[in-house]
This record gives C-alpha cells, sequence and structure tokens, in this order.
C-alpha cells in the first residue's frame, strides 16, 4: 500500500513523496525527517549581537535566546558560525611569569612590602608583560573604599590597558598635572579616565598643566582651591601606582624637552646628579630629590607626599631603569616593585649584587 498507512478502525493518506526514504536491513521503508538540515546563513549583525550579549555582557545563552527571540540551541550554533565568520576573535593570553628568585633577592635588600618580577624570554613583550604583572597587583590588593592616585608614562598605560578587575567602588584621582607637551595617551588624565571607566570607578581630575613656563606661575595657579583640592586628594590616596623614569631617556627625557630649559638651567640640572623621576619629581642615587628649576615648574606631589601614602608601587621595564629604580628604593619612595627580570638584576648588580 504504497501511500497508505492501515490502523484498524480507520484509514489516513500520507504523501510520501516529499519525504526522504531510507531501506532498513530488512528490505522495509520507513519514513525519517531530516532534522539535521544545516542552517540558513544568519544576518552577520544579528550574530554579532548574539556574540556581544553572551562574549562582553556575560549573559548565559538562555538570556541571549530570550532577548532574541529564539532558542538556546539556535544561540549556540549562532555564536558557533560567529567565531567560524570571524565576527569573534578569541585570543589566549598567558599568565605573566615571575622570576621568585629574584623576587626574594629584592626583598631580602630593600625595605619592600612586595615584589613582582617579569620572567623573560626571547618571544616576552615585556612592557605588557610588566603592565600584566601591575594589573594582577592591583587586582589583589585594591579594596572598596579606597583611593588610587596614578602617575603618568607607558608603564602605566601598559598596567591600565591589562586590567580585567570586577567593578570596584573605589576612587581614581592624579598624582601629576596634565602632560600635554607628551602623548596624550599616557598622561595621568588619560590613565585615570580609563582605569574608572574599566573597572566602573569614581574619578577625580587634576585640571591643570603639570609644566609651567615659571615657578611664579605655578606658584599663582596652586593658591586656587580647586587645585590645591585635588592635590589633597592625591595626597591623602590609600594607595599610589607610579612609573619610575630614567632621567634624559624616554618620556623623562621628553619632559625635560618640554620644560625648554635655558643652557644654564640644562646644565645645572644635569650637575644636580638626577638618575631618575617619579610623578615628574627627579632624584638622586640616594633617592633625594634634586634642587633644580626642574622641580620648581612641575605640578605634582612631592617625593614626601608619596612617601606618606601608605603603599606606592613602582613599575618599570627595561634595564635602563636600574639607576632609577635603584634610587627610588634607597629613597624609599615606593613599598611595591613591579618590574622585569633585566631591570631587576640590573639593580641588584649596581647595588654589589651579583
Amino acid at each position: 500500500m504504497n501511500g497508505i498507512a492501515a490502523i484498524p478502525g480507520r484509514t489516513r493518506t500520507i504523501d510520501t513523496s516529499r519525504q526522504p526514504v531510507v531501506k532498513s536491513r530488512n528490505g522495509c521503508e520507513r519514513l525519517v525527517t531530516d532534522v539535521m538540515k544545516m542552517p540558513a546563513p544568519r544576518d552577520p549583525e544579528l550574530l554579532a549581537k548574539a556574540a556581544r550579549l553572551y562574549h562582553l555582557d556575560d549573559r548565559s545563552q538562555d538570556d541571549v535566546a530570550a532577548i532574541l527571540g529564539t532558542t538556546r540551541s539556535n544561540v549556540s550554533r549562532m555564536l558557533r558560525q560567529a567565531r567560524d565568520l570571524g565576527i569573534v576573535e578569541i585570543r589566549i593570553v598567558a599568565p605573566a611569569q615571575r622570576d621568585h628568585e629574584l623576587e626574594r633577592a629584592l626583598l631580602s635588600r630593600y625595605r619592600l612590602a612586595d615584589a613582582r618580577v617579569l620572567e623573560v624570554s626571547s618571544e616576552t613583550e615585556v612592557l605588557g608583560g610588566v603592565g600584566r604583572l601591575a594589573a594582577r597587583w592591583l587586582d589583589e590588593t585594591l579594596r572598596d573604599g579606597q583611593v588610587v592616585a596614578l602617575s603618568w608614562g607607558h608603564s602605566l598605560q601598559a598596567m591600565v590597558r591589562a586590567v580585567d578587575l570586577v567593578r570596584r567602588d573605589v576612587e581614581v584621582v592624579q598624582l601629576v598635572g596634565g602632560l600635554s607637551a607628551l602623548d596624550s595617551a599616557v598622561t595621568g588624565q588619560e590613565l585615570v579616565r580609563e582605569l574608572s571607566e574599566r573597572i566602573g570607578a569614581r574619578h577625580r581630575y587634576l585640571h591643570a598643566p603639570a609644566l609651567f613656563g615659571s615657578a611664579e606661575a605655578l606658584t599663582l595657579l596652586l593658591r586656587e582651591q580647586a587645585i590645591a583640592g585635588a592635590l589633597d586628594a592625591a595626597k591623602r590616596a590609600d594607595m599610589a601606582m607610579v612609573g619610575i623614569g630614567a632621567a634624559g631617556i624616554g618620556s623623562s627625557g621628553a619632559l625635560l624637552d618640554a620644560l625648554a630649559l635655558s643652557p644654564a638651567e640644562r646644565a645645572g640640572f644635569d650637575a644636580a646628579g638626577a638618575v631618575g623621576d617619579v610623578c615628574g619629581r627627579f632624584y638622586d642615587l640616594s633617592g633625594q630629590e634634586v634642587r633644580s628649576v626642574v622641580n620648581q615648574r612641575v605640578l605634582a606631589v612631592t617625593l614626601d607626599d608619596l612617601r606618606a601614602i601608605p603603599m606606592v608601587a613602582g613599575i618599570a621595564a627595561g634595564p635602563e631603569k636600574a639607576l632609577g629604580i635603584l634610587g627610588a628604593l634607597r629613597g624609599g619612595i615606593i613599598d611595591v616593585l613591579i618590574c622585569d627580570q633585566q631591570a631587576a638584576s640590573s639593580v641588584l648588580r649596581l647595588d654589589g649584587g651579583p
């Protein structure tokens, strides 16, 4: 009875012309439904929306299905298709490896609360790795209700870009004014804004430049209540993250150039023996502030202000920062050091170590 199914007491006609037919081993024909048919290509914008909800907004597949008006199984296929089409790219960043032996050597030599040293291989991107170490330390240390203060520079930028913290009820403030003459992406204002956005924090700007043409101009601005209040907020911070500069190199060199010192002023500065800076405050190898026209024209907290903050983490990458790091350590400017193997080894060698 081709096309007729007989049931006791009744009959009904079934059209099998459009149904797939499969031969069983005993030669009988049975009807099957093709449930494995591949879905038609979906709208890329819809795939992107599903991917954003799942990967960025951290919604479950059930949530995504409810929002899009579809089923969970469809959402699963959409997410797979988004990966296949390149709409979603997955990147795995291995945790930064640490050199615990160098960390112990630093802790035993200097008055440090903590030390994090990046283990470096031929494939290591050092600045990014140090930034990830610093971001991890911040995640472990920062608590709700605290105020965290930032300086400026490429090391701080690497840390901020590596931050992947859960939301924190904290405030982020500036330790130094805006360095408009330098790369805007590494200034205190930009880093404060970006970090606060990443962790859902409040922030407070220091609405003033960092560099001034004269000491008199800086003194005049410091009389402004808003400026003085912003600096006081930084001084009262519970913790600070600062980049460690090397005098005349990189961003620290650019800072000196931006001040447009006269030949006599530059000669006086060079003769003072500056080896590094933190927040634009230059110091010698013993960590004492270098008295020069430079420090009289920079809007920032002082080195003594930094020493009064309960926890200051210094971040640096590269052996060229060794003198600056050593001065900061000897002067008690920082409580935590986060750097790479070459920087740490160079510091210890400079200080009479192996």
